[in-house]
């Protein structure tokens, strides 16, 4: 794919300013915050366009007017989250069929009955950088169990082979392959931050399966381990 392909990312936050920092290696990127992209006609027209915002502020709104006033041949790319899984407690994949409605799904459904090309990332939960499960939160108590994270670096590297090989449909769960519990990574960070350990109780079973974009993409995780993200 040649650099003149657009790409346009709506949110530069934590994950989306680092993205394009990196997508401009390869594209011509332009990062939008939502407050300023009505106002930019590129935004539109862009080849690709990345929506990575928060589920706040009028979002299933901002997604019908991304699917209704982008160029008809611009791909999407939804940043999506695997908390649609949440009425399971077992290991889960792309064919589960989910029954809870949320936020995130309807998303997901109103981009696919009304484009062509749709691609759905289901985010795992970000981790990695300032973001030190155990440490960054104030919270105090905690429900154990396999967690299903993913670090930002692997997200990036990820969006950005997709790209290149041009996938454009489709939905795939990005989750590190590895669920260590919750934990034992809240012991190892809070021993290597000197921080006090919380509470835990119950246990989550859920594991949430990420062999399809491993397969499909042939993809190596750089940070298969959540218990390896801040070493």
């Amino acid at each position: 794919m040649s650099k003149s392909k657009s790409v346009g990312i709506l949110g530069c936050g934590w994950l989306g300013k680092p993205l394009s920092i990196e997508l401009q290696k390869s594209f011509s990127v332009e990062c939008f915050s939502r407050e300023n992209t009505l106002d930019n006609s590129s935004f539109w027209q862009s080849d690709i366009v990345i929506i990575a915002i928060h589920t706040k502020e009028n979002y299933l709104d901002t997604v019908q007017k991304i699917a209704t006033l982008t160029n008809s041949a611009s791909d999407i790319i939804l940043m999506s989250s695997i908390s649609v899984y949440r009425e399971f407690d077992e290991d889960v994949d792309e064919s589960a069929l989910i029954t809870k409605g949320s936020l995130m799904k309807e998303a997901e459904d109103l981009l696919l009955a009304q484009r062509k090309r749709v691609l759905i990332l289901r985010l795992g939960g970000l981790m990695g950088s300032d973001r030190v499960a155990g440490v960054w939160k104030s919270a105090t108590a905690f429900s154990d169990g396999f967690v299903n994270y993913i670090h930002r670096d692997d997200v990036i590297a990820i969006i950005n082979k997709i790209l290149h090989v041009e996938v454009n449909s489709g939905i795939y769960n990005l989750v590190a392959p590895n669920h260590p519990t919750r934990l034992e990574i809240h012991q190892k960070n809070s021993k290597k931050h000197n921080k006090e350990i919380g509470a835990f109780e119950g246990f989550s079973k859920r594991r949430v399966l990420a062999k399809k974009i491993i397969d499909e993409l042939g993809y190596d995780f750089s940070y298969p381990n959540p218990l390896e993200f801040w070493d």
